[in-house]
């Protein structure tokens, strides 16, 4: 143990008023800085795919469509960060694997949801053969 260790009151408190917690725990420090960062990102994620869609700017709707999503993908991850302070470290890497089994599952309902109206889709009656009905 260094003195410093040993200058430490039973509440954890320094004599020159830390609390010998200076951000080291895994999360990342939350300042000013970092939230500003986080907000003019976000921000900017957000006026992209705005502008995208009003200026019409791809004459496909699926090449728009598929910007926002990036952006919004993108934005997911920029909140991750900088505002619930999620990385490897933290919390010893359960907030990681929580995480990546919340993707899993996400990616596993969507896809299945998709299958299925998709085949929905493909097998329902034609409207056409509606009009032949009595």
């Amino acid at each position: 143990m260094s003195a410093h260790d040993n200058a430490l009151d039973a509440h954890g408190h320094d004599h020159h008023g830390h609390d010998g917690h200076d951000g080291h725990d895994g999360h990342a420090p939350s300042t000013f800085r970092g939230y500003m960062t986080g907000f003019v990102l976000a921000v900017i994620l957000t006026a992209i795919p705005f502008w995208l869609v009003m200026a019409k700017v791809f004459d496909k709707s699926s090449t728009t469509a598929l910007l926002v999503l990036a952006c919004a993908s993108v934005q997911i991850v920029v909140h991750m960060i900088y505002f619930l302070h999620m990385n490897a470290r933290s919390e010893g890497g359960w907030t990681m694997l929580a995480l990546i089994f919340t993707i899993v599952l996400v990616v596993i309902a969507l896809t299945g949801s998709l299958w299925v109206m998709f085949h929905l889709d493909q097998n329902m009656m034609p409207m056409h053969d509606m009009k032949n009905l009595p």
